[in-house]
């Protein structure tokens, strides 16, 4: 009976890692990151979905090792921490802390509510994943808009849910120092998107 047992349970943890394995990327979605511009677009098979404000390094751009750097180049969401989380939720090492952080509380930076783990797809960002680069939600939205992470990109909680609800693991992550505009051809004059959630803005 114990063998029986044993081999049942092998079974569905097999069938398990196959059914992981199998799970398609996400290769509907592209977020496109404007360093310069310090926004993020949303993009649905090329289609602009929304706009984003977001906060990268004040230490510049680049992938070296310990630089607090924010990475260019083409990168994909490796892996997404942070399920059913409320905001403000604190996680260190990706684990939840059990504190919840209220936006703005002084003196308070962790990593909150959301996580999405970028992995690099090219030299230029290859140790973006081994230097823990995240899009993240931060307490700190006062300073959205402005260049004052340690190399990751930040987002309001409220903004960091929504993404986080529509894009999937391997979606395409491309970083630039150039105007959205100059990236995504939805972006011109004629039908430029404003800054944009695609849920109304809590008090998060």
């Amino acid at each position: 009976m114990k063998i029986d047992g044993l081999i049942r349970a092998t079974f569905l943890v097999v069938v398990s890692i196959i059914v992981t394995s199998c799970t398609a990327p996400d290769t509907q979605h592209h977020i496109v990151i404007s360093t310069r511009e310090q926004k993020l677009a949303l993009l649905d098979q090329g289609k602009l979905m929304a706009i984003y404000p977001v906060s990268t390094s004040k230490f510049g751009l680049g992938d070296g090792r310990g630089s607090c750097r924010t990475p260019l180049g083409e990168l994909e969401v490796a892996d997404k921490v942070g399920d059913g989380a409320l905001p403000g939720t604190v996680f260190k090492d990706r684990r939840r802390t059990g504190e919840i952080v209220a936006p703005n509380s002084p003196g308070r930076d962790p990593i909150v509510t959301r996580i999405l783990w970028l992995r690099g797809r090219e030299s230029q960002n290859v140790n973006a994943f081994a230097r823990t680069i995240y899009i993240h939600g931060t307490p700190e939205e006062r300073n959205i808009g402005r260049p004052v992470s340690y190399g990751c990109v930040r987002m309001r909680s409220s903004d960091i849910i929504n993404l986080y609800q529509i894009v999937g693991r391997g979606a395409q992550v491309t970083i630039v120092d150039l105007p959205l505009a100059a990236v995504v051809p939805a972006l011109n004059p004629a039908g430029q998107m404003t800054e944009a959630n695609p849920a109304q803005s809590g008090s998060h």
